[in-house]
């Protein structure tokens, strides 16, 4: 039994029940990392769950905060947290505890979640994305981050080849997210199209918050989605490049091309929640963890 594998049996009932609380966490705000993180060794879901509940934990801050200073107060105390500057507020913190745990068993760097954390304040203002290379930037550092640590954890010998296709997940990841939650992030007021794009297809910026779904407007939408199911499906065309054991680390993104597909069609609105029964999103990760190839199509 290798180092790591020991690490995971050598959990505390405290820790666990830490880990437990993770994984309650994922499981209840984020079905599909919940899901993926099944089909993980049993040894290694309790890390997948840390690093997902803390993405949730920042992810939320605006949420929660409602105000840019609670929300930069809030990811301040989480960059303390890293740095090693409140292990005693940590240590009585579910997701911190569970978190720094995962960082000493996995041997897993802090700088990236650093640059997470620091990503993740452009969520609490807003100012419109600029540019597309802007958009990829901020989905590198953040989606692409998890997903890079999960196939860290899953995986023992990481490749460069894994690594890449992590950074290409995580910009599949944030398109998607950009696409279906442009009802949500409309009715506060944030733009995560980029200008750049809006522009080059004669889309006003006004339209958007007036919720006008022209068709300047849904082709620059139409070109996110086909960025993102170009990453989809050279990830399914490279999975042979991945172990196989890092796969789980690449399963939330299997429900992905059928709620694209669902953008395609003649009356899809794209200021109303777009909906997909849960069983098929279940059977979407089912279906791709036995052929990492099935994302892509």
């Amino acid at each position: 039994m290798d180092a790591r594998h020991k690490a995971g049996h050598d959990v505390g009932e405290s820790m666990q029940a830490n880990f437990t609380h993770c994984a309650a966490l994922v499981r209840e705000a984020d079905r599909d990392r919940y899901l993926a993180a099944l089909f993980a060794p049993a040894d290694r879901r309790n890390a997948l769950f840390a690093l997902y509940a803390f993405d949730l934990e920042i992810a939320r801050v605006r949420d929660v905060a409602r105000e840019p200073m609670p929300g930069e107060i809030r990811l301040q105390w989480w960059r303390d947290v890293l740095e090693g500057k409140r292990d005693a507020e940590a240590a009585a913190h579910p997701v911190a505890a569970a978190l720094l745990e995962t960082l000493r068993q996995h041997h897993l760097p802090r700088a990236p979640l650093l640059d997470l954390i620091e990503a993740r304040s452009f969520d609490l203002y807003d100012d419109p994305m600029s540019t597309f290379a802007e958009l990829q930037g901020y989905a590198r550092l953040t989606a692409g981050t998890i997903v890079e640590a999960a196939v860290r954890v899953l995986a023992d010998n990481l490749s460069a080849a894994a690594v890449d296709l992590a950074h290409a997940a995580g910009e599949a990841l944030t398109l998607a997210a950009v696409l279906t939650k442009l009802p949500l992030h409309t009715a506060r007021g944030q733009l995560y199209v980029p200008l750049e794009t809006l522009i080059a297809y004669g889309a006003k910026y006004e339209d958007i918050f007036a919720r006008k779904a022209t068709t300047e407007l849904r082709t620059a939408l139409a070109e996110l989605r086909l960025r993102a199911r170009s990453h989809l499906s050279r990830i399914g065309e490279e999975a042979k490049e991945i172990s196989t054991r890092a796969w789980p680390a690449f399963l939330p993104l299997a429900p992905l091309r059928p709620l694209l597909l669902q953008m395609e069609r003649r009356h899809y609105d794209p200021f109303r929640p777009l909906l997909m029964a849960p069983w098929r999103r279940q059977w979407r990760i089912w279906r791709a963890a036995g052929n990492l190839g099935r994302i892509g199509r």
